[in-house]
Parts: structure tokens; sequence; C-alpha cells
């Protein structure tokens, strides 16, 4: 009890010892990078939970959000079905021990920060029968699912990146519940699990899935032998569950999408830990096919971390500049394009689910933004969508995840925290 106490106390003293300025968020096309700063220990601090009350999150004038499914367990990303119905995943994973004394106190802080409930190893199915944006209808359609997170739809089925497999579920119009267990369609790396979440998309053609596969540490520390088909995007063949990496170097690409109109695939990746409370942009980028995105050898290009040994010039090299900068330690975790059902400001862009900051003094994220696009690329500086996440206090009400575009013109927000799901909608 007593090291725990020194621990604890000796975090508390490291939360001043980084310069931050909470208007240097390093986004946009350009981030300035200020030089890395190192410490025993990173800035932590992390809002603690609070209750929505009557509270709204804060949407832009001529919108209108409400909530439209609660009391999950757990939700992480959303699935649109071709007759509007939502598909939600909901649960946790992951099973990494800690390395070293700081991982014990960063995983007591940023426990300090998440919701009490069990995740749920479900997918929970909203129904909206008469169009009215109620969703009154409210139930499973798959459970005993290990840690589902990815979820795309192609080929007349329901496709899950659980946390050590993709499978599929045979789905029919309309259907509300799974036939049977899934089909496995590919195994997925899970040992350790460091970063447990599998993102996912699918092709337009349906041919082939896109599975985001996170590091199993933040820069290497259990050695490069723990990070074989990790930090990568896979590319799996939809019939016949064969693989490939398609990019490698992100470090935890966490949200998958195609851009409407072509075969580019973007993600959103959460960039690394400690070296600073500004450094490293999580960033939002198109894939390209074979490139390499710097993990762990550098960061937002050609920017060498120091702190991995050997290194790898070669690579640094090669390193593709990522295409937009979302800020440092935001956690972007949904990534989504929009169209122009959602009015003429936010027709053209992507909305970013940001889940907030833990090692920083002054929090970042906890808020959905809108990045806006201009002739097929990211343009300007990003706009918020949805606040009030973040109390005037600085406790929490809740922590947006995947986001999701209906077509009809809606932003669909799930929220980990108050295990709630948001729809967002011009109001007509």
């Amino acid at each position: 009890m007593k090291r725990a106490t020194f621990l604890l106390g000796a975090a508390a003293l490291a939360l001043a010892a980084c310069d931050e300025n909470p208007a240097a968020e390093q986004r946009g096309l350009d981030p300035q990078l200020p030089e890395p700063q190192r410490g025993l220990l990173p800035s932590m601090t992390i809002p603690r939970p609070t209750a929505w009350g009557n509270e709204l999150p804060t949407v832009p004038q001529g919108y209108r959000i409400q909530a439209i499914a609660t009391n999950l367990r757990i939700p992480r990303q959303t699935l649109i079905l071709p007759n509007g119905d939502i598909l939600v995943a909901e649960g946790t994973g992951g099973n990494a021990h800690a390395l070293r004394p700081k991982d014990i106190i960063a995983g007591i802080i940023k426990s300090w920060g998440k919701t009490s409930v069990p995740g749920g190893n479900r997918l929970t199915l909203l129904r909206d029968a008469d169009g009215d944006g109620s969703y009154e209808t409210q139930g499973v359609f798959a459970e005993d699912l290990n840690a589902p997170y990815g979820l795309a739809f192609s080929n007349g089925a329901i496709y899950v990146a659980n946390q050590d497999e993709l499978v599929r579920f045979p789905y029919t119009d309309g259907q509300t519940r799974a036939n049977g267990p899934p089909e496995r369609v590919a195994a997925l790396p899970s040992a350790i699990n460091h970063h447990w979440t599998k993102a996912l998309t699918a092709s337009p053609d349906g041919r082939f899935l896109y599975v985001g596969i996170g590091s199993n540490s933040n820069i290497t520390e259990r050695g490069m032998e723990a990070e074989v088909n990790r930090a990568m995007i896979w590319q799996i063949d939809a019939q016949t569950g064969a693989h490939r990496p398609f990019a490698t170097g992100l470090r935890n690409p966490t949200a998958l999408t195609i851009q409407p109109g072509t075969d580019r695939l973007w993600a959103v990746v959460n960039e690394r830990d400690e070296i600073g409370p500004n450094l490293v942009p999580d960033y939002l980028t198109s894939v390209r096919e074979g490139g390499f995105y710097g993990w762990p050898y550098s960061y937002w290009g050609q920017n060498v971390d120091t702190r991995v040994r050997p290194q790898d010039p070669e690579l640094v090299a090669a390193a593709i500049r990522p295409d937009y900068a979302l800020g440092s330690h935001v956690a972007a975790l949904g990534v989504a394009f929009s169209n122009a059902a959602m009015g003429e400001r936010f027709a053209d862009g992507v909305f970013v689910g940001e889940h907030g900051s833990w090692n920083r003094s002054q929090p970042v994220g906890y808020r959905v933004v809108f990045v806006p696009f201009r002739d097929g690329r990211p343009a300007g500086d990003p706009v918020d969508f949805a606040t009030g996440f973040l109390t005037r206090d600085g406790n929490a009400r809740g922590r947006p995840v995947g986001v999701t575009v209906d077509p009809r013109g809606a932003v669909v927000v799930a929220d980990d925290l108050s295990n709630t799901v948001w729809r967002i909608t011009p109001e007509r």
C-alpha cells in the first residue's frame, strides 16, 4: 500500500514536469512539432466519470442530438444496415501485463476514467420502425463474442472483428437475431494484445476486408518479436481468409473507412506516448498500398524516435508523412465520411470521434470533430461537431468512440463512458 501511494504521489509530481500549451494541439495539414520531452513519468490526468443528468452534448446551431440507446455495455463501433437498423458492438478486451512500475500507475489512472459496467461481448440491434428517430426496439443480435470492435456489411453478411478473429454472420434484410454462431473468416493476432481493438472496413466490391491491428507496446518495450504482424493493416480475402500486409508502421489504426466514390482506404491512427504532452499527433491519413508510416522508428514522416534501438535509416527514409494531424493524445477511435444529407456545412469531409487523453495534465479530445475536405483531400481546420463531454470542472460525462454516417442524414456516435448511442441530425 505504501509503495502504491508513493508511486501515485510521484505521478502527481510529474503533472507539472512538462510545459503544456492547451492551444498547441498540433492539428491540421502542417503541425509544428516541439522537441521531445522525456521524464520519469508522463503527465497523467484523466477526467472522472459524472452523469449527464438533464444535459446533452452540444452540437452546432441547426442540428439536434438525442440518445437513441442507453444502458449498453461498453459500445464501441456502430454499423448502419441496409434497412436502416443500427448494430452496436459492445465489449472490451486485452490481456497485456504491465512491464514497468509506471505502467501500473498508468493503468490505475486510466481506470479512473472508465465505466464500471462490464463489457457485453455482443452485438445489439437498434430499430426505428416508424422512422421518427426514436429507435424503439433494442435487442441482442449476437452474443458470446470475444471483444467485438470493428463492423462491416458486405456480400450479404455482417463481418465482425473480434480481438482474436474476423468472423461473419449471414444476414437477411430485416433480421433481428443471428441464426447461429458466426463463421470464422481469419484468425487475427491476439497474443498479449496491448492494443486489442481490431478496426474493420470492406472494399467497395466486397472482395477484401481491411483490418487494423495495433502494436503490442508503446515503442517496442516488449521487443520486436512481439510486434510480428502488428502495427499494420491487413488485407483479407473475404472468401478464403487469406491475408497480407496492406500497409505497415501504423502504431494503432483504430478506425478504417473507404472514401465514397473511390477505392481509397483512410484510417485514424493513435501515435506513441512518453515524449511530451504535445507529441506525437494522432492522425487521419489515406493509406497507400505497401506504404510504411514510421512506427516504431520515426513519427510524422522522418522525425526519428531516438528511443528505438537499433534504428533503421532505410525505413525512416521511406516513411510516409500522414495527411492530417488531429492533435497529440486525442485518442481518435472513430472515422466516417459525410454526405450531402448532413447539410452544406458538413457535406464534404470526415467526422472523427476523439475518445480523449489520459497523459496530459490539460485534457484534450473528448469530442467529435469534422475535418473539411476539398477535391478529395483534407482542407482547413477541424470544426467541433459534438462537445460537452467534458464538464467545466474537469469531469467527463462521456467519451466518443465510433462514428457512423447514416446516408439518410445522421451521425451516430458510440459513447463508451455513459454507455449511450447518440444520433445527431440536421433540423429540417
